[in-house]
């Protein structure tokens, strides 16, 4: 967890130096972040219902 936290903390960080600096973000359009979010989800979702199912009916 302390890695995506680290992670999370420096990109604001460089966030805000860009902000300051007035640069454009070179990071990827929000729609395009949205749709990895989107693949992460739908890559975790079949073993959750796995887990789910088997503890209802187990």
């Amino acid at each position: 967890m302390k890695p995506y936290l680290v992670s999370l903390a420096l990109g604001l960080l460089v966030g805000v130096i860009y902000s300051v600096f007035d640069v454009k973000s070179p990071a990827p359009p929000t729609i395009a972040l949205v749709g990895l979010f989107g693949m992460l989800g739908g890559e975790h979702l079949i073993p959750l219902a796995r887990t789910v199912i088997e503890r209802v009916w187990g």
